[in-house]
């Protein structure tokens, strides 16, 4: 119990830290709203396939603003002083649980607009909200681990760019295939398989986080 209640008080300390920080915030909102409201501006109301591209390929960059401050906004003397507090294991999980949210915030927005603005080609709204949910984990998930690795290299945010986009691009894809399947009549052959690699590697990056960000934290 206490092991969950320190993870609780991770959230809440980063809510709180949001909360303070409303300028950051808002400043993301705003750039989702930008972003869409270029994609209007150019390409008016796409077709299906193309609608779907678009939102996937935003969702990618707002992931990167979204996620990305996660561990660069912390400094080092404050990392010293978790370190003192908190296990490394309730620390990245925190901050994943954290980040998933704010993305599946973000993620909803961005549908609300590019409903509001692009139009609306779903058919199937149920399977498009699942995939957005996985996706929104999943991007949320490996660029939260991604900003962990550059954290520890000087606070550089390049490296998670030049880390994240290489495997960011195969798993976009897979959730662009997914989403096909809810933007048209027909539910496309092996989506159910899709689906669940999706959640498999969901489960290998929260892994990969818990083996290897203590050898981080102890740098």
């Amino acid at each position: 119990m206490l092991y969950i209640n320190q993870i609780l008080t991770l959230l809440k300390k980063d809510l709180l830290l949001e909360w303070r920080q409303k300028h950051t915030f808002f400043g993301v909102v705003l750039y989702v709203g930008c972003t869409v409201f270029v994609l209007f501006m150019m390409t008016g109301q796409p077709e299906s396939r193309i609608w779907n591209a678009l939102f996937w390929v935003a969702q990618l960059f707002v992931t990167v603003n979204t996620v990305a401050k996660s561990f660069l906004q912390e400094g080092i003397s404050r990392m010293r002083y978790y370190f003192t507090l908190v296990t490394p294991l309730q620390y990245i999980l925190a901050k994943m649980i954290y980040s998933t949210v704010m993305m599946l915030f973000m993620m909803f927005i961005s549908l609300l607009l590019f409903n509001l603005l692009l139009g609306s080609p779903i058919q199937n709204k149920k399977t498009f909200i699942i995939v957005c949910c996985l996706g929104a984990s999943s991007l949320s998930l490996l660029f939260t681990f991604l900003s962990a690795i550059a954290a520890q290299a000087r606070q550089n945010a390049a490296l998670m760019a030049i880390l994240g986009f290489p495997i960011a691009i195969p798993l976009l894809m897979v959730l662009s295939n997914l989403a096909l399947g809810a933007v048209s009549s027909v539910l496309q052959e092996g989506w159910a398989g899709m689906a669940w690699m999706m959640v498999g590697m969901d489960v290998l990056i929260i892994g990969l986080a818990m083996v290897l960000f203590p050898f981080l934290w102890k740098e």
